[in-house]
């Protein structure tokens, strides 16, 4: 049995996919300086507009945006790492993560034009589309390394 309750295990392996993906948009803007602002929309401040419209929140300024969207993307990307942990338990490696990312690709492409009124995203630009699909595959190898890492070899 791992010493690490799954659970526990993958709240963690879901922190450092989240980690990883802020080390990736950080890089992303390193390498890409004429790009001036977000390199996609989870890098903007579409999340915290999300979260603000749920939560109905009055005149919320861009610094409250980024810090609303900032505590979604570290809670749901914590969360979600519980999700891949079921699935790694229930369809092993690498079952589970393609599953989980392409949940986190569907509810990425249908969530944030019906909650945060992008456009379709087969109307994004090509390197925001791109840098979506990159950030998103690095958060889920992430969570599956960590996971794997933590985990006990006996348990799948």
């Amino acid at each position: 049995m791992s010493r690490i309750p799954w659970p526990m295990r993958s709240v963690a392996a879901g922190s450092a996919g989240t980690a990883a993906m802020a080390l990736a948009y950080r890089g992303e803007h390193v390498i890409r300086p004429q790009v001036v602002g977000a390199v996609d929309y989870d890098d903007s401040l579409v999340p915290g507009e999300i979260v603000a419209n749920i939560l109905h929140l009055p005149s919320v300024t861009a610094r409250e945006e980024h810090e609303l969207g900032s505590a979604l993307r570290w809670g749901y990307g914590s969360a979600f790492g519980v999700m891949h942990g079921f699935l790694r338990r229930r369809l092993g490696e690498p079952w589970a993560s393609i599953v989980f990312g392409s949940m986190l690709m569907s509810a990425t492409f249908s969530l944030f034009p019906l909650l945060g009124r992008t456009p379709p995203p087969w109307r994004w630009p090509k390197d925001v589309l791109l840098t979506s699909l990159a950030t998103h595959v690095i958060y889920v190898s992430g969570v599956a390394i960590t996971d794997a890492v933590l985990a006990d070899d006996r348990e799948s």
